[in-house]
């Protein structure tokens, strides 16, 4: 072992014994009472499913993180990454095509070792809470457009970013910068349009009470909507979502019909005003900024650290003479782990904030009350945990808990009340 690799093996195990200790203390803290403005969440049958679920879910992912920890720990240690780039070579294809077959093997891998927690999460812990509503026939399917998706963008974005690697040195980092950050835009104009209805129906809204209330809002406030569209949720889980997606007069509104089904139309507005509050706080162009930001520091370091061989050798091809992408990025990953988790939290910091700014936003416009009913709601609906562990929160979530957010909520009624 040379002393890149073993730095690699201290990082990842500092960072699953972290991880660990966050797990236990928020399973340890989940008992805690129930703050008073919060009490009427849950009543004591749901409390104590919900108390389970927790404790089910949580054990789930202590078994799932311990086996990924092991095997990613003895893949590295004994080489095998390298091992499989050296047989690989032997076919003696082009830079791309080793890159994607390396990448290919480690999909396919991946997506057989995960499968049987995959389907136990879904058939036996999320069916058992009657979250699950998925068929195996769906699920099937589900995983196979899965794999479409990941062949197709993801395989040709790996293709693009390889080439790119291997023709413009020093500028890699520049170029490949701008295709990730049209990628991104891309994707996000697309979604709605082209990758959900792969996996779900989208119709439009009928006319009706709910139908104007939203264009009533939307025109209110200024937003754009082109269209709204209710999603079929309902046939994949119990949960209710919301969304906006588009851009400029192209932006439509998407609710799951499980949303619909289980709130009335002023909580669902409510819902809406605080996505709106996102839109008008310019918060995804916000986000979009700082992601370049963050992407472009990311690769201008790995452009410099890949191209030596230094990283290839640490993974186990011990025969690198030249630059080799996908070792290297795989390297370099592992080594900026720990500068990622303090970006991560960094940037679940900025998110809670404005998540905060938004329900101000939805306060502002008379919806503080019905937005903390529709939350309650959501978090009874979903099973969430009222009383997690504060370091689990400053770690890991990028919503404020719903304590937070409902007495920073009912903070802004009371001083709406007194003007």
């Amino acid at each position: 072992m040379n002393s890149i690799l073993i730095i690699i093996l201290i990082f990842i195990s500092i960072n699953y014994l972290f991880e660990l200790l966050l797990d236990v203390l928020n399973l340890g803290h989940m008992s805690k009472a129930i703050p008073n403005i919060l009490g009427d969440v849950y009543d004591t049958a749901t409390y104590t499913k919900q108390q389970q679920y927790k404790t089910e879910t949580t054990k789930f992912s202590f078994i799932l993180g311990a086996l990924s920890f092991v095997v990613i720990f003895l893949v590295l240690y004994f080489g095998l990454l390298g091992k499989l780039h050296a047989y690989i070579t032997q076919f003696e294809l082009s830079s791309v095509f080793t890159t994607l077959t390396f990448f290919g093997v480690l999909f396919i891998v991946s997506q057989i070792l995960s499968m049987p927690f995959s389907i136990w999460s879904t058939f036996v812990i999320e069916e058992k809470y009657g979250f699950n509503r998925v068929t195996p026939r769906l699920f099937v399917f589900d995983f196979l457009k899965s794999i479409l998706l990941a062949v197709t963008l993801g395989g040709g974005l790996i293709a693009l970013i390889t080439l790119v690697f291997q023709a413009s040195g020093q500028w890699f980092w520049l170029i490949a910068l701008t295709i990730m950050l049209l990628f991104s835009l891309l994707a996000s104009a697309l979604y709605s349009r082209v990758i959900v209805p792969l996996f779900n129906k989208q119709t439009p809204l009928t006319s009706g009470e709910l139908y104007d209330d939203i264009k009533e809002l939307a025109q209110k406030v200024g937003f754009p909507v082109n269209k709204i569209f209710v999603i079929d949720g309902s046939k994949r889980s119990s949960k209710a979502n919301a969304y906006f997606t588009g851009f400029g007069r192209n932006r439509r509104v998407v609710l799951y019909d499980t949303l619909i089904n289980s709130m009335q139309n002023s909580e669902i507005l409510a819902v809406l005003a605080h996505e709106v509050g996102h839109y008008k706080k310019k918060h995804m162009w916000l986000n979009f900024a700082l992601g370049g930001v963050q992407m472009a520091i990311i690769l201008y370091i790995f452009n410099l650290f890949a191209q030596s061989t230094d990283l290839p050798i640490a993974l186990g091809y011990s025969n690198a003479t030249e630059p080799i992408f996908h070792l290297s990025l795989i390297a370099f990953g592992l080594l900026f782990s720990p500068i990622e988790h303090i970006i991560g939290i960094a940037t679940n910091l900025m998110s809670r904030r404005m998540e905060y700014q938004a329900d101000e936003f939805a306060s502002n416009l008379n919806y503080g009350n019905e937005l903390i009913s529709a939350l309650k709601k959501l978090s009874k609906e979903s099973l969430s945990n009222l009383t997690p562990h504060p370091a689990y929160v400053f770690v890991n979530y990028s919503h404020p808990t719903l304590f937070q957010r409902a007495k920073k909520i009912l903070g802004t009624v009371e001083q709406q009340t007194k003007k």
